[in-house]
């Protein structure tokens, strides 16, 4: 569980600096909303991260004649790019250099998402079974509460100091990941490794389909794709959304993103020790309603405006509410794989649950721009609606498996 904090915390830290930071700075320093939302381009290597997940679990990264296993190997590898990296985005001025910055943020979200790649794989083959809704939701704690460096603190240093220092002290954030992979262990290769590269690409996708057959593995593709859908793009323009309602960037640092805080932790424990009685598929169907009933705080304040408590109420509601349904929802993820191909699956699920973050996200800024923010928040509630109608079939309430289709089996 400890490991999970840290492996949660390096997740998340990134991540956050793309989706959070970033806005933030662009429209502190005046360009349009349009132009941040399509920003959410630059997270397509989440995306498409499945494609080089295979190498992944095929090779073993050599330094010389040291090595520090496969999944250590590539983790630090991943890591340190993102130290040297992010740094350099405060060498820019975000009018004339957005070019630039556009392209240094893919970079910046292709190491991170190859961070990701291994972090799942390490962790699933770290836990057993009964761990996984715990260890996870332990994990997304972790990855919440590294969100408040980047929205929280680097908003405050913001107002006090330059950007190029705020990105340098944000980066050195990553410096726990690292120390974590040094002082880890490598986990057992449970099944070995995949012989061949094409063994590493074709055999995670063949595997899935014959356990569960095609039918089903089209409804769980499709579930994890919409799950997610309605709040992901609630939250994605969330920092600007805050601006626009008055608040100043010290107020959301302090408020916005420290309200979050405990709801979030006291969601994502209660998520996991909850799981242990309800099943996961219970789990996904009622966090699943508290995750849609927190769209519509966003929808709230954009009613009532510039309210500091209403603000801390709405942020703390969705914190909660989201830290219960990714709890399950990467749980669930979790026991899809197989132990032989945890990299390569863990990557697939999780490349189509970012879909929404990166070709819908894209564009809320043009939605927000014509429909204003509360109708905005109203469609993206609807929008959480058909992912809630797919458990009837991938996670029936009656059922403690993962599917219907897989309990029989």
């Amino acid at each position: 569980m400890l490991i999970c904090i840290f492996t949660g915390f390096s997740s998340g830290l990134p991540l956050y600096i793309l989706v959070s930071l970033l806005p933030a700075w662009l429209r502190s320093e005046g360009v349009n909303l349009k132009a941040i939302g399509l920003f959410a381009l630059i997270n397509l290597p989440f995306t498409w991260k499945f494609l080089w997940a295979p190498f992944f679990d095929c090779y073993i990264p050599q330094f010389g004649s040291f090595s520090m296993g496969r999944r250590r190997g590539w983790l630090i590898i991943s890591q340190l790019l993102l130290l040297i990296s992010i740094p350099i985005f405060g060498a820019f001025n975000p009018k004339p250099d957005i070019l630039t910055i556009a392209y240094l943020a893919t970079v910046v979200a292709f190491f991170s998402a190859s961070q990701d790649i291994v972090l799942d794989a390490y962790r699933r083959e770290l836990l057993i079974d009964h761990e996984l809704g715990l260890g996870n939701a332990v994990h997304v704690n972790a990855y919440k509460i590294a969100g408040l460096i980047p929205g929280s603190l680097s908003l405050i240093l913001a107002d006090h100091m330059a950007w190029s220092s705020v990105f340098m002290i944000t980066a050195l954030f990553m410096l726990p990941g690292i120390l974590m992979t040094f002082f880890v262990k490598e986990p057992a290769l449970n099944g070995g490794v995949p012989k061949t590269l094409r063994a590493a690409v074709v055999e995670p996708f063949n595997e899935f389909i014959k356990r569960n057959g095609l039918q089903s593995a089209l409804f769980i593709l499709a579930f994890i794709f919409l799950y997610k859908l309605g709040d992901s793009m609630a939250t994605a323009l969330a920092t600007p959304f805050y601006l626009d309602m008055g608040f100043s960037k010290t107020e959301i640092g302090l408020i916005a993103k420290n309200a979050g805080l405990w709801p979030s932790v006291i969601g994502g424990l209660l998520g996991g020790v909850w799981m242990f009685k309800l099943g996961i598929n219970r789990a996904l169907w009622i966090f699943g309603v508290v995750q849609m009933l927190a769209i519509l705080g966003f929808a709230w304040l954009a009613t009532v405006g510039h309210s500091l408590l209403w603000l801390g109420l709405v942020i703390g509601l969705e914190a909660f509410g989201v830290g219960l349904g990714t709890a399950a929802f990467v749980a669930y993820i979790a026991q899809t794989t197989h132990p032989l191909y945890t990299a390569t699956q863990f990557a697939l699920f999780t490349s189509l649950a970012a879909v929404p973050r990166t070709f819908a996200n894209a564009a809320t800024g043009y939605m927000v721009e014509s429909l204003g923010w509360f109708k905005f928040f109203i469609l993206c509630f609807m929008l959480a609606i058909p992912g809630m109608l797919l458990l009837i079939k991938i996670a029936p309430w009656q059922c403690d498996g993962l599917t219907a289709d897989t309990k029989s089996d």
